[in-house]
């Protein structure tokens, strides 16, 4: 056994305070206690006393499961993560949850623990990395100048997530990401050959990556001259470093026993003697603090970059004041007057229009304004529309706005993430709203983090036609509703389209969907067009009308017709558009002027009805798949043209 104090303390941390808890996976962070150690102190540039300086290297530990060894890593080098921190491990409302969560703990990049995505993360990092050093940079000064280190695991490997962003990843050459692989051989389940034998050097090879295979994870010698070769190539690199998972504990090590339980006092007292450790229990001694303390260098590395922004502004005042302002996530400062400008300008009062024809007029006029708005598709760019003519592919340039994602839906979700999180970007990406399913567990973690992203879905209902069920997207607005912390916005033309997307740029704590129509929608007056950044609104009221009848998007055209219907045999309605609900729940004297206990409420919406049972019991919806068949004939088919809502309408009255 290599007795290394410095190392073993981030075991001895991890290991008591998961036996502390009675839960958690000791592990891997005995396992990687090595790989860590090499590189936290020897290769990655950050600031303790700052986590969110922005220069820092990234670190993303994506086999999340082995959450102590970044907490033990976070409180040795000086973070806010004090002792008392890591004795609290695992417990309500701690700093130090199972796995690492994002603005929990101060130095967590992401939040991880679903394999794979953390990768997926460390690649949008990377990318977001690369796009800004084109923006910003000069010949003479790099203010934007750091690696992404990523720290992964079997399981995140066998996820087909990390096919997708290490496929992206060799494709665009993102030469500052560094990966290593904790190739234990133990899942789980045990002994991963019986199901799991990839050839990893051989994968990443024709991913286009940069491959340092066989490296003893713990030879500290071997692991640092890795790393060292590894920020010399021009691609990214994965480094496959042998280890033992549970390393020093008996019978433990190499064992699937030490993977996801505590291993008890028994075996922890063995491993106290094995490792010569004769510390008790959360006892670092002063000499071992010293030795991890990254205080002081973190500040020489924030002291010496702001001196390279000072200078890089004096040199270039328009990228230095861009720099300023893409770090704040702010907005540009007239943005507000602009934006209303634009929309005076464009005319469409009188246009029957798509709204993901909308949702791209919108886009081309946010990209010529916006340089931090970068996105694309997931194959679908001509269908989405989230390509325009204001868009160049990174590709060809990575002073570019456009990427093309590629079938990657989870893949592209996961990287947005990534670039999100980096900072100075507002990712944004496009596929069709049934193929959300695809990419859910991203989306979710986005909403979990509360991370300004824009989903972008179109086809959003079976008046999309031909091509049948499989497209046709029934269920997934009510998963996206009734996820917490997410902005659903279905718009009903242009207005609420261009509205919606600057809402989701505005929304700095949380992402934000936009659901589009195929098919072209007729449009509507609105007497005051800021009511639509309240969520929703009354389009048409009639003096002493008992009936509101609520639609969302697509739907609003035709209930407007068969309100006009109702009105002419007595049935006085109001017809309220409601594009988003959550925005809607934040003004609650609206919502319940809306969904008023003195009128009947009818909820109307191509869609499960789900979404809207806690709002009112009267909602016309579909709770079936879809057909085949040309759009505007499903829309009769399924009851939702203006002649069929009429008579559901004066049916529930």
């Amino acid at each position: 056994m290599i007795n290394n104090p410095t190392v073993n303390a981030l075991r001895f941390l991890s290991v008591d305070s998961v036996e502390r808890a009675k839960s958690g996976h000791p592990g891997m962070p005995l396992g990687m206690a090595d790989i860590a150690e090499v590189l936290w102190r020897q290769h990655l540039r950050h600031s303790p006393s700052n986590p969110y300086w922005f220069n820092r290297d990234r670190f993303v530990l994506s086999n999340g499961h082995g959450s102590m060894l970044l907490y033990s890593l976070l409180h040795l080098t000086g973070y806010d993560l004090s002792i008392d921190d890591l004795k609290d491990f695992r417990q309500t409302k701690s700093k130090t949850p199972g796995h690492p969560e994002y603005r929990i703990t101060p130095g967590v990049e992401t939040t991880t623990g679903p394999l794979g995505q953390g990768l997926a993360n460390a690649v949008g990092m990377a990318l977001a990395e690369k796009i800004l050093a084109k923006k910003i940079n000069t010949k003479d000064f790099c203010p934007i100048d750091h690696f992404t280190y990523c720290f992964l695991g079997d399981g995140c490997l066998m996820e087909g997530v990390s096919h997708e962003a290490m496929s992206f990843a060799g494709v665009h050459k993102l030469d500052k990401l560094i990966c290593f692989y904790d190739s234990n051989g133990i899942s789980i389940d045990g002994k991963i050959d019986g199901w799991y034998r990839d050839n990893i050097s051989f994968r990443c090879e024709a991913y286009g990556w940069n491959v340092i295979d066989n490296i003893d994870g713990h030879d500290r010698n071997q692991i640092n001259s890795a790393i060292i070769s590894a920020k010399k190539s021009s691609k990214p690199t994965m480094i496959v470093c042998k280890t033992h998972i549970g390393y020093g504990s008996g019978d433990k090590q190499d064992s699937e026993t030490s993977h996801g339980a505590p291993l008890g006092n028994d075996v922890i007292s063995k491993l106290r003697k094995n490792l010569n450790w004769p510390y008790k229990e959360f006892e670092i001694p002063q000499s071992i603090y010293s030795d991890w303390n990254n205080i002081d260098s973190g500040k020489r590395h924030e002291k010496e970059w702001n001196e390279i922004v000072k200078r890089h502004k004096e040199s270039d005042l328009k990228k230095g004041e861009l720099l300023a302002r893409l770090i704040s996530g702010d907005m540009p400062e007239k943005f507000d007057e602009e934006f209303n400008k634009f929309l005076e300008d464009i005319k469409s009062d009188d246009q029957a229009m798509a709204t993901r024809k909308a949702s791209q007029l919108v886009l081309n006029y946010l990209k010529s304004m916006l340089p931090e708005l970068i996105g694309g598709s997931a194959d679908l760019s001509g269908s989405n529309n989230t390509i325009t003519s204001n868009s160049k592919s990174i590709t060809e340039d990575l002073s570019g706005n456009y990427i093309y994602f590629g079938v990657r839906e989870f893949g592209m979700n996961a990287i947005m993430n990534g670039m999100c999180l980096h900072g100075g970007l507002i990712p944004y990406g496009g596929t069709f709203l049934v193929f959300m399913d695809y990419g859910r567990n991203a989306v979710r973690m986005a909403a979990l983090m509360g991370i300004r992203v824009v989903f972008v879905f179109s086809h959003d209902s079976v008046a999309l036609g031909e091509d049948g069920p499989t497209h046709q997207p029934i269920e997934q607005l009510c998963t996206l509703r009734s996820t917490p912390n997410m902005h659903t916005w279905r718009p009903a033309n242009f207005l609420e389209t261009a509205y919606a997307w600057k809402a989701a740029l505005k929304r700095k704590n949380g992402p934000t969907t936009i659901i589009l129509s195929r098919q072209n929608l007729e449009n509507f007056n609105i007497s005051d067009p800021d009511d639509i950044q309240k969520g929703g609104y009354f389009i048409k009221e009639n003096s002493g009308a008992n009936v509101n009848l609520i639609a969302t998007g697509s739907e609003v055209s035709n209930v407007l017709i068969a309100s006009e219907k109702l009105n002419e045999e007595g049935i006085a309605t109001n017809v309220v558009s409601l594009p988003c609900i959550e925005v809607l729940e934040q003004d609650q004297n609206l919502y319940k002027k809306i969904f008023s206990k003195e009128t009947i409420n009818i909820v109307i919406e191509c869609s499960h009805p789900n979404s809207w049972f806690s709002h009112t019991r009267n909602v016309i919806g579909i709770n079936t798949y879809g057909e085949s068949g040309k759009g505007a004939d499903l829309v009769k088919f399924f009851g939702f043209d203006s002649d069929s809502l009429f008579q559901k309408i004066k049916s529930l009255l």
